[in-house]
């Protein structure tokens, strides 16, 4: 059983992915464990911040925070905490799963190019980055 389990959210495909890692994560949760909840918004490029207003950021920002709500709620840990961060995927998920002392991570993988064969670029950087076991789901 583990105490502390990051799961790094995707929000495609109307989250089937992550509800399928959460599922996973409820049962290898400790009875007294912690998930955390981690999404990564991309980061927005510089040219493109002139064309996007501050309104429709925080509205996006408010229907990721409400997707994951809906998500953490089907988690059965007995602390379930939510994470937004915005920047590069990989260094985020590292950096959450260290600051909830983490004894796990895990994360979907897409349907890999030849660029990144086995598993996706970023599940490759976290896995190949991370002090602590990753899991992996496709």
């Amino acid at each position: 059983m583990y105490k502390s389990i990051v799961i790094a959210v995707a929000l495609f495909n109307k989250g089937a992915t992550s509800r399928s890692l959460i599922q996973k994560a409820n049962k290898l949760i400790d009875p007294d464990g912690t998930i955390t909840l981690v999404h990564v918004l991309d980061e927005i490029p510089p040219y493109f911040r002139t064309v996007v207003s501050r309104e429709q950021l925080l509205e996006q920002r408010k229907a990721v925070s409400e997707q994951l709500k809906s998500l953490a709620a089907t988690a059965k840990a007995k602390t379930v905490d939510m994470d937004l961060r915005a920047g590069k995927p990989s260094e985020n998920i590292l950096a959450c799963a260290e600051e909830c002392h983490a004894d796990l991570i895990m994360m979907a993988s897409h349907k890999p190019d030849m660029s990144d064969y086995f598993i996706g670029s970023t599940a490759a950087r976290v896995v190949r980055h991370s002090p602590i076991s990753v899991l992996v789901t496709r």
